[in-house]
C-alpha cells in the first residue's frame, strides 16, 4: 500500500513540475476568496485516484477537490488526498508545495506519503515502522525550551476565519519562542517537524487532507500531535498542534485557551476567550492525574520480635 501511494505521489509530482515551467498559461479558478484551484490540482488528483483505485478498487477516497465522489464510500479503508497542498504558492512560483496521500483504516492513519516535487524529497511512514525522508530515518528535535524553539504556523486566509483570535494566538506564541515561520503548505510544515527543522507547528482551519499524512509521519518520528487541548481528536477538529514532546506540552499550555471547544459566546469582542472560559480550559489542560491513594500500612512481627512495615 505504501509503494502504491509513493507511485501515485511521484506521478502527481511530475504533472506539477511540468506545469510549473509554464505558469503563464495556467487556468486558475477561485473556490472562495484567497482559496484557489488550478487545472493542475484537478489533473494531479485524478491521476492519484486512478492509480490508487486500480490497485485497490474497493477502497474509499476522500480528496480535496472531489470529496467522496470516487471509490467505495462504505469501505473500512479510505485514502485521504491533497493533490497540491500550497496551491497559492504554486501559482506564484514560490517553490513550497507538496502532494499529500494518507491511508486510514477505520479512521486511523496507517500509511503516509508527502512528496515535495521541487526538491524531490519524499517523506513517508508506515504505522509502527518509523518515518523517513528519502532513505534517512527521521527524528523530531531535542530542544526542550520554548525560548529556543522555531515554530511553524499558518495564517487564516478564508472568509469567516477569525483573524483577531489568530492574532492573539500569534502574539502569545511569538513572545515565548525563538521565531515563527509561515511557508504556506501545512503538509510540508508537519514533515518539517518530523525532520527536526521545526520544533513545533500549530494552525487552525485545516482539513483532514491537509494533516492526515503529516500527522502519522510526526508520530512515527517520535513527536506528538493533537488539538489545542492536547487531545488526539484533531483530524476533523480544524485545529492542530504538533511538536517534539517537550515543546508540544508547552505550546498546548499557551494555545489551550483558544481552542474551538470554547463556544462563540465565550469569546470577548476581540475574539479572545473570556477570562472564565480561558481559565476553565487552562485548568483542564494543567490538571494532573488524581493522586493515587495509598493503602494502609500493615505491621507484622519478625522472627526477632521487631515490628516491620509491609
Amino acid at each position: 500500500m505504501l509503494n502504491v501511494a509513493i507511485k501515485a505521489a511521484r506521478a502527481a509530482g511530475s504533472i506539477i513540475n511540468r506545469a510549473s515551467l509554464d505558469l503563464d498559461i495556467l487556468k486558475i479558478n477561485s473556490k472562495s476568496p484567497n482559496d484557489f484551484v488550478t487545472e493542475v490540482d484537478q489533473a494531479a488528483e485524478q491521476l492519484i485516484i486512478e492509480t490508487l483505485l486500480q490497485a485497490y478498487p474497493d477502497h474509499g477516497i476522500l480528496a480535496e477537490e472531489s470529496g467522496r465522489e470516487h471509490g467505495n464510500k462504505t469501505s473500512e479503508f479510505q485514502w485521504i488526498i491533497d493533490p497540491l497542498d500550497g496551491t497559492t504558492n504554486f501559482i506564484h512560483g514560490f517553490p513550497v508545495y507538496a502532494v499529500s496521500i494518507a491511508l486510514a483504516h477505520r479512521g486511523v492513519v496507517q500509511q503516509a506519503v508527502v512528496y515535495d516535487p521541487t526538491r524531490n524529497d519524499l517523506f513517508y511512514a508506515t504505522k509502527g515502522r518509523g518515518a523517513y525522508l528519502n532513505d534517512r530515518r527521521l527524528r523530531v528535535s531535542r530542544r526542550t525550551r520554548m525560548s529556543d524553539a522555531l515554530i511553524g504556523t499558518g495564517f487564516p486566509f478564508r472568509r469567516g476565519d477569525n483573524f483577531k483570535r489568530y492574532l492573539k494566538m500569534f502574539e502569545a506564541v511569538m513572545q515565548e519562542c525563538a521565531g515563527l515561520r509561515r511557508p504556506g503548505a501545512a503538509a510540508l510544515d508537519l514533515c518539517y517537524v518530523a525532520a527536526g527543522y521545526y520544533d513545533a507547528f500549530f494552525e487552525t482551519g485545516l482539513h483532514p487532507w491537509d494533516v492526515a499524512a503529516g500527522s502519522l509521519i510526526i508520530a512515527e518520528a517520535g513527536g506528538l500531535v493533537g488539538n489545542f487541548t492536547g487531545e488526539a481528536d484533531f483530524l476533523h477538529q480544524r485545529e492542530i498542534v504538533a511538536g517534539n514532546p517537550r515543546i508540544y506540552g508547552q505550546l498546548v499550555q499557551i494555545l489551550a485557551p483558544y481552542t474551538r471547544v470554547i463556544k462563540q459566546e465565550d469569546l470577548d469582542e476581540d475574539g479572545k476567550p473570556a477570562d472564565d472560559a480561558s481559565a476553565a480550559v487552562a485548568k483542564k489542560v494543567a490538571a494532573a492525574p488524581a493522586e493515587r491513594k495509598r493503602g494502609p500500612v500493615r505491621i507484622k512481627k519478625t522472627d526477632k520480635g521487631d515490628d516491620a512495615p509491609v
